[in-house]
Parts: C-alpha cells; sequence; structure tokens
C-alpha cells in the first residue's frame, strides 16, 4: 500500500483512494445474472490494436487488461487517476523520468488453448510490436514511434513486411525494440527518449493490451482472429453474430485475486444490436434492458427523468469538446482572419449558452473558454474574452472589428456537418455571429464527406473553401491528456501540415511550454503548465472554444453498483450486479 500511495503523490500531489469504490460495496453484490446492452450498431473491434470507436471501450474494459488502467467510480479525480493493472505498482521513473520498469502481478494469466498462461514481459512487448503492423496500423502509434527508444526504426522495418500473417509473425520474432528491455518474466522496462510524464496515461491505453504469442497466427481482427478469441480479462467471447449481438460469459483463467479493477460480478454480457433508441430507453424502463452500449439519452428524456427524481441518471466529464475553427490560410477577405484582432471579435461573438441549450442544457455542455475541456488535466476557469452569462458580446465584437478596419463586418463561409445537431448548432452560430457584424454563409456538407474530404484536405483551407468550421475534439484517454489535444490540434513543424490542425496553427512559445509540462515529474506542475500553454494560445486564438461535453448516462432498473468509467465513456461492466 505504502508503494501505491507514493505513485499518487508523485502523480500529481493528491493522495487518492487507491481501493476501487466498486470494491466498497462488494459485501451487498448479488454475482450472478446475465448483464443486457443494447446498442444501435455492433461491437466494431475485437482486437485492440486498429482504429475502434470509442464505445468499444467497455468490450474491452471485459476482455483485456493494461499495465495501467482506471477505476470506475464516482469521484471525478478518481476516474481519471491511473491505477496498477496488470502492473503491480504505478511506478516512479527514474533516469530523469525517461524509464520506466514495470513488475507484473503473479496470477494475471491468458484464457490459452492449453489452459491458463501467465501473462509475461514478452507479451507485452509483442502488444507493442503489433501497433505497427503494416496490414492494420493503429492510429496511436505516433504517440510511441518518437518517445520510445527504437521505436520508430522497428516500425519503418516493419512497414516494408508483407502484410501478410506470416510474413508479420516471421518479422515479430525475429526483430526487437530497442528501448523496450524484458530481463524478466515478470519485468518489463521502457527506455524513453525524453521524459513524457503522460507515458503512465499512454499504456492505459488499449492498444497497448500485451498480446499471446498465438495472435500472432492471424491477420489483427480479421475472423480467424476473432474465431480464436484470447482473452486476459473476467470476460470472454462465447459466441458473435455479425450486426445482431456479442455474448459474452466468465473467463475461466481469470483470477479475481490479480485484477484490483473489476470484480465481475454477472455470469454473462449480452450486447444485442440493432435497438432503436426510443426502444432502449423503454426497455431500460421497463427493466427488459439494463445498459446503454452506443446510444446517448436523449435531452427530452434526460428531462423528464429529471423532473421525476429519477436516480439512474449520472454524468461523465470525458474531456469531449466543440469548438469553431478559424481558417488563417487562405486569402479570403485579404487574408482578414491572420488578424488576431478578429479572431478576437469571433470569440466574443458567439453566444455559447445557446449552444448549450441547443443540446440539451446544462446536463449535457457548460460553455468552454479555453482548448483543454472538463476532464483533462490542464482545464481551468479562465475567460479572456467575457461575455454577460456567456451569451456573447455583439457590441464588443463590432469594436474590434471596426478596429481591425472592418467597421461594416465581414462575409464568411461556414460549412457544417449536416447530421445529428449539425445543422441547429450552425443556425445558433449564425444567429450570434450576424448579430455581431459577420455575415454568415452556411454550407451544408454530408456527415461522409465533413471530416475526410473537407477539413482534413488542407487544399480546401489554402483555397478558401471555409473560413469558419464547427468540429469537435476528444482525447485518445481521460485525465492527463493535453498531450493528445494540444499536438494534434495546435502545432505545426512547418514542413508537414497535421490533419486536424487546420490551419497550419504554431506557437513557439505555447510548445516550448508545453515541452516542460510533458517533462515535469509533477503532474500537479504539469496542470499549471499547461494552463499556461491554453493561456498563450488563447492570446493568439485560431480557435472559438464553444463547450465542454458531458455525457448523460442512464441505466435499468436492477443494475446497482453503476458506476462511470472514464475510459469507456459509460458504466462499468465489470462491477455493476443484478438485483433481480
Amino acid at each position: 500500500m505504502t508503494n501505491r500511495v507514493s505513485s499518487a503523490l508523485v502523480l500529481g500531489g493528491l493522495t487518492l483512494a487507491l481501493m476501487s469504490s466498486a470494491s466498497a460495496f462488494a459485501q451487498d453484490a448479488q454475482p450472478g445474472g446475465t448483464l443486457r446492452v443494447l446498442g444501435t450498431a455492433e461491437v466494431d473491434r475485437f482486437d485492440t490494436v486498429p482504429p475502434a470507436t470509442a464505445d468499444t471501450g467497455s468490450f474491452f474494459r471485459a476482455t483485456t487488461r493494461q499495465l495501467i488502467s482506471f477505476a470506475a467510480s464516482n469521484d471525478p479525480e478518481e476516474q481519471i487517476a491511473p491505477q496498477a493493472d496488470l502492473a503491480e505498482t504505478v511506478p516512479v521513473p527514474t533516469d530523469d523520468g525517461k524509464t520506466y520498469t514495470f513488475t507484473l502481478r503473479d496470477g494475471a494469466t491468458w484464457d490459452a488453448p492449453d489452459g491458463a498462461r501467465q501473462i509475461v514481459a514478452d507479451d507485452v512487448e509483442r502488444g507493442f510490436m503489433r501497433m505497427c503492423n503494416p496490414a492494420i496500423p493503429a492510429p496511436a502509434v505516433s504517440y510511441f514511434e518518437d518517445l520510445v527508444v527504437g521505436f520508430a526504426d522497428f516500425c519503418a522495418d516493419f512497414s516494408e513486411v508483407e502484410p501478410t500473417a506470416e510474413a508479420m509473425k516471421a518479422f515479430i520474432e525475429s526483430a526487437d525494440i530497442e528501448g523496450i528491455e524484458t530481463p524478466a518474466d515478470d519485468t518489463v522496462v521502457f527506455h524513453l527518449n525524453y521524459a513524457a510524464n503522460d507515458f503512465i496515461y499512454l499504456v492505459t491505453l488499449p492498444v497497448t493490451t500485451p498480446a499471446p504469442v498465438e495472435v500472432l497466427d492471424y491477420l489483427p481482427d480479421s475472423p480467424e482472429y476473432r474465431d480464436n478469441f484470447i482473452s486476459n480479462g473476467p470476460y470472454t467471447v462465447e459466441s458473435y453474430v455479425p450486426d445482431t449481438s456479442v455474448t459474452l460469459v466468465r473467463n475461466p483463467s481469470w483470477n479475481a485475486d490479480s485484477d484490483p479493477l473489476r470484480a465481475a460480478y454477472v455470469d454473462q454480457i449480452d450486447i444485442i444490436a440493432g435497438v432503436q433508441p426510443d426502444a432502449a430507453m423503454q426497455q431500460l424502463q421497463s427493466g427488459d434492458g439494463d445498459m446503454l452500449y452506443d446510444i446517448n439519452v436523449p435531452p427530452v428524456t434526460v428531462q423528464m427523468l429529471s423532473m421525476q427524481g429519477d436516480d439512474k441518471i449520472s454524468k461523465l466529464a470525458e474531456g469531449a469538446s466543440r469548438m469553431i475553427w478559424i481558417n488563417t490560410v487562405s486569402d479570403n477577405n485579404d487574408g482578414a482572419l491572420r488578424d488576431p484582432l478578429v479572431r478576437q471579435a469571433l470569440n466574443y461573438a458567439v453566444d455559447k449558452a445557446a449552444i448549450v441549450q441547443q443540446l440539451g442544457g446544462p446536463e449535457f455542455a457548460t460553455p468552454l473558454n479555453g482548448i483543454f475541456p472538463l476532464g483533462i488535466l490542464g482545464h481551468h476557469d479562465f475567460d479572456p474574452y467575457p461575455t454577460p452569462d456567456s451569451k456573447g458580446d455583439p457590441e464588443k465584437a463590432k469594436e474590434l472589428l471596426a478596429a481591425a478596419g472592418y467597421p461594416d463586418g465581414l462575409s464568411l463561409k461556414m460549412p457544417f456537418r449536416n447530421a445529428g445537431n449539425g445543422a441547429a448548432e450552425a443556425q445558433v452560430l449564425q444567429a450570434s455571429l450576424e448579430a455581431a457584424g459577420f455575415e454568415i454563409e452556411l454550407v451544408p456538407t454530408p456527415a461522409s464527406d465533413f471530416y475526410p474530404r473537407l477539413i482534413t484536405n488542407f487544399e480546401n483551407a489554402q483555397n478558401g473553401v471555409w473560413d469558419l468550421v464547427p468540429s469537435g475534439w476528444s482525447p485518445d484517454w481521460p485525465g492527463g491528456a493535453a498531450r493528445s489535444i494540444f499536438q494534434p490540434q495546435y502545432t505545426y513543424d512547418g514542413e508537414n501540415h497535421g490533419t486536424f490542425n487546420f490551419s497550419d496553427y504554431n506557437n513557439p512559445e505555447a510548445n516550448e511550454i508545453a515541452d516542460e509540462a510533458l517533462a515535469t515529474s509533477d503532474l500537479t506542475e504539469a496542470a499549471k503548465l499547461w494552463n499556461e500553454v491554453d493561456e498563450v494560445v488563447m492570446a493568439d486564438p485560431p480557435t472559438v472554444p464553444l463547450i465542454s461535453q458531458t455525457t448523460v448516462l442512464y441505466h435499468g432498473t436492477a443494475v446497482e453498483n453503476f458506476l462511470p468509467y472514464a475510459a469507456g465513456g459509460n458504466g462499468d461492466w465489470t462491477n455493476v450486479w443484478l438485483s433481480r
């Protein structure tokens, strides 16, 4: 226990309760039964390497384990505090923050074809090797390539390999990653090129899941992989009917004593696809369903349930946000959007309170004034462009436009994603911007084109296809994820246009502070430095932050011990029990 508390102190200066919140209710638990999870779509991935939707995090929680993970909890701080999973403790880095040594738990096993088999250090390295396979590489590999010593060279060599199971297996079995040492079966040592205090968060990602040797016989997430699925979590796949259902049952090789985060009370989990949102809510309220998979609770339903005092509603801040990107690279309006005064005017103009209401009210969103939303280390309360009740200040915006030389306003093109709330959000934005002197041309864009063909194609920005674009962003992990917001969106190396930095924004001062934030071993200090990054970026704003999104969770009448699991964006399947 002493080691765990000291690790918590290093990771942010906070002493947290290190026992899972679920464990506190263990004496009241009623093991057994089948948990019925309802969704519109099926589980999209069984393999942790290929890209998957965020909803799949709940499936991975039940069937996989990582070196470090998170507790299911109602405490927002505990939700994002790294906890030892396959590792015995959260390690304290050495070598000035560049070396991490993990000791694996005894009794953590694979459900291997020949029976339970201990998870060993080679399995951890094998999992990292699979990330950059040439068949379906993991997008998250970019976080590790320049960070882990020798990993970039390994991935470059792997990219030249024929993308067949046989060729990839031969390469992995003959290769090595210089910066990952396995001196003993229970010991893994990572050597980093530079200090990175979010490395502990990075190894919570499902993509870092260890890999048993058997998976090398199959292409990633292929039908053969799924037919021969090997679990190291409390549940494993019993059956799968495409587009219809997945049934999880207890993993006979799982050892409860080796798992401090998952109690695994229910015997079976049925994930049922093809259920429409209204029908799913009716089934939860009637007791015919227990939890939701990929379905958002409709705002009208939340308002009704709140008025009724329904205690089965809970909220989770996952770090998702919405903002307006400003195109500073086109020559539209003679490059007017390159003027900081114009971009500041945009920030004053927007009625964020109206966006909150349009999304369903404060249960679903809160106004955001910086680049780091709620639930992210680095979020803090500051307001560089304050307006009354976050409703916008059109007169202040007009004043800045006039000071910039545009007393008659500006005409701007704003495409929007024509799906879900996209049109309604665009109309709200148009109204507040036009009240401040901007003329906004709305351009409805099919959802299938919006991200892949419009805003991630940098030529469209250069050619002035758009001036403003409402967009959303979710970090790849909860808590210490400032890097996964700042680097992809707000940095530019001067040569390679970033996929999600839509206007080549780059601020050397912010970059320097961000490097300091990543290098410090004290996450409390890191949070202060990320606060500074936020303030520097917003002084010369490339975006208009709109809102922090909040996920509203709901569950059926029989579900007990429903605890939010931040990395899955849902209640934790592995810690609920059923009263029926």
